[in-house]
């Protein structure tokens, strides 16, 4: 699930046995020695990246399970470190490297923890190793912290809404251009977008691709209190599944969509989905209240991932299209 950042590995990897992932240390570039005539399987290409980069030998490799983009492994170092790697056999210009330069974003915030990106490289990215916690999930001192930690960083803000180095990033490309206000970016940059590849998709109805349409014109009314907020400093792609809870019981987020955007979408996202409680909401509020009438504009927020998953999956998510079209009297 992605919606304008660096594809993710699919749904949070588990390895064969039970721990996560993420997490780790300096961001470093790391030129991969391939040849076309005899390309390197995963295995390798992870080995041989890590030991370049790193200059430390992998003693052991376990691939990770799920996820239907990136190839994912825990690695076991000679130096006693254990590392989180993924590699992608045809990655999209700048994969990598785009996912790496928003953890480096996130992570300066100094809000909430993020994995610090041990190395990247055209085909890899790696990690240090996070234990993850066993039922913490919903605990309501993790969710306290969670809603204090993303107003933090949202309060940091962005240089602008989209991002500086306009990467068109994910799955379906979006553009992040860098706009003055919200309703230029999520207009141009998210809403007509995507209506477009609905219509060429068939993803939508017509009736609903133009409602999109007119969702997007009618922004600056739509967004009503809150359309005026400066760029929030966002993570991007924020599903349960994008969270990841350690033994300390701390929360950190991974595989980001990082650009700075309205505060309401990062928390929109969140009740897409569910898998986060009530008491990270009101901790959030408590700590950054929101602007009046947030309530109505959540599914403003959340069409953009709908339509998303209309594109890529089918199914119901046209229908949810279609819902949020009509909470929104479009």
């Amino acid at each position: 699930m992605t919606i304008g950042g660096a594809e993710r590995s699919g749904a949070r990897p588990r390895i064969e046995g039970g721990v996560n992932p993420t997490a780790g240390d300096s961001l470093g570039q790391t030129p991969l020695m391939a040849d076309s005539r005899h390309p390197l399987e995963p295995r390798e290409v992870v080995a041989a990246g890590l030991a370049e980069s790193l200059d430390v030998r992998v003693v052991s490799m376990s691939r990770l399970g799920g996820g239907d983009v990136a190839i994912s492994f825990r690695c076991e170092l000679a130096d006693g470190r254990t590392v989180f790697a993924k590699t992608h056999a045809d990655p999209p210009p700048e994969f990598f490297d785009t996912e790496a330069r928003g953890l480096r974003w996130l992570r300066d915030a100094g809000a909430i923890p993020v994995p610090e990106v041990l190395t990247v490289g055209e085909r890899l990215l790696a990690l240090a190793w996070i234990e993850e916690g066993r039922g913490r999930a919903g605990d309501s001192a993790s969710e306290v912290e969670f809603g204090r930690s993303l107003a933090r960083l949202h309060g940091a803000g962005a240089p602008s809404f989209g991002r500086e180095d306009r990467r068109t990033t994910g799955s379906r490309r979006l553009p992040n251009e860098p706009t003055d206000t919200w309703a230029d970016f999520y207009a141009d940059n998210r809403l007509r977008p995507l209506a477009r590849l609905a219509r060429d998709s068939s993803a939508l109805s017509a009736s609903d691709v133009g409602r999109l349409e007119r969702v997007a014109d009618r922004l600056v009314e739509l967004g009503g209190a809150a359309a005026d907020e400066p760029a929030a400093r966002l993570h991007g792609d924020l599903w349960a599944g994008n969270r990841l809870i350690d033994v300390d019981g701390r929360s950190w987020i991974i595989d980001p969509a990082a650009h700075g955007g309205h505060r309401e979408f990062d928390l929109a996202m969140m009740r897409l989905f569910g898998g986060f409680g009530e008491d990270a909401h009101r901790a959030y509020d408590d700590e950054f209240a929101l602007a009046d009438g947030w309530q109505a504009r959540v599914p403003l927020h959340q069409l953009a991932p709908l339509v998303v998953h209309a594109i890529k999956f089918g199914g119901g998510y046209a229908g949810g299209v279609s819902r949020a079209l009509d909470a929104l009297g479009v």
